[in-house]
């Protein structure tokens, strides 16, 4: 169920959030947080179709906050928000309200949001694209437990991810880190199956890729080893090595789905390392809500690098 909203209220669309969970019997208990999607009109639809599919393990409220930035002067001085309000299938697991705030209220979002919350539930933010540079500082921020941000989504990645360190706050994150997830989690269990001391590491990527300076910190902080980065032709990660007495620790993904793990004194085998969807990245940041420390602590490492053997990654 669709209910177009012009010149609007948040106590208007509150309303017709009411009305319409009536209209199709759905009550609103169930729903576990709300999140607020700041982007605008050329990334509003891809953010919220990965919202939507996220909400089926986490229903939640959903309020896309688009800015509608007036082209005269005029313009710029009156207010005016329209709104789209979702409910049922056409809202996934959840709630959606999209607003569009006009004029002088873009600069003012938050008091559209406020009464929008869901009473006694977590917020996150999440900023598809143009983060601020102090998330937790932005007026809508400053309401969320959470704030996500995504450094692959910008012009210069690396130096968005010197600014998200500069502005960190304890319940940032980064779809960055998030991306992360699986090979941590295959490179921590190849370890503690080898049981040898890491003397270096390196990192094959594509250029400027801000998941893989993050994988580079993060062996830097956990393991104070030199990090060697070789530049491929992708995409994002495509290869680590871990370089002990023994041998190579190897996870190699040159393309696809599926990568190859070498640990010296034992086969090689393959496993599963998709490069997974917008939907998977944020669902799997709903499940937590508590400040990521890990990702804090690899933000704020600063990397001891080796010289590059030949700026080409070995062959697979």
């Amino acid at each position: 169920m669709k209910i177009d909203l012009t010149n609007t209220t948040a106590s208007k669309i509150n309303k017709a959030l009411i009305e319409g969970r009536r209209a199709i019997g759905t009550p609103a208990v169930g729903m576990v947080l709300t999140l607020v999607i700041v982007t605008d009109e050329e990334n509003a639809y891809d953010s919220l179709k990965a919202a939507t599919d996220a909400s089926r393990e986490h229903p939640s409220r959903t309020l896309v906050v688009i800015k509608r930035h007036a082209r005269s002067a005029r313009d710029r001085h009156g207010t005016r928000l329209d709104a789209d309000v979702r409910v049922g299938t056409d809202a996934g697991a959840g709630e959606t309200v999209l607003l569009r705030l006009h004029g002088e209220l873009t600069d003012r979002a938050d008091s559209v949001v406020l009464p929008l919350l869901l009473p006694d539930a977590p917020v996150v933010v999440w900023w598809p694209v143009d983060a601020p540079a102090v998330p937790a500082k932005d007026p809508l921020g400053a309401l969320a437990q959470r704030r996500i941000t995504d450094a692959y989504a910008v012009e210069r990645p690396l130096q968005e991810l010197e600014a998200r360190s500069a502005g960190y706050a304890p319940g940032d994150t980064d779809l960055a880190w998030t991306r992360l997830t699986p090979w941590r989690s295959m490179l921590a269990a190849a370890l503690d199956q080898a049981r040898a001391e890491v003397v270096s590491a390196v990192v094959e990527s594509e250029a400027e890729n801000p998941s893989a300076e993050l994988l580079a910190r993060w062996f830097a902080n956990r393991l104070g080893v030199p990090v060697e980065k070789v530049v491929t032709d992708g995409p994002v990660i495509t290869a680590v090595r871990l370089r002990t007495a023994d041998g190579e620790i190897h996870i190699d993904r040159p393309a696809g789905p599926v990568a190859r793990l070498s640990i010296p004194g034992q086969p090689s085998r393959v496993l599963a390392l998709k490069v997974r969807t917008t939907a998977e990245l944020i669902a799997e940041e709903l499940r937590r809500l508590d400040p990521d420390e890990a990702y804090c602590a690899a933000l704020h490492t600063t990397v001891r690098e080796l010289e590059s053997s030949g700026g080409t990654a070995a062959p697979a």
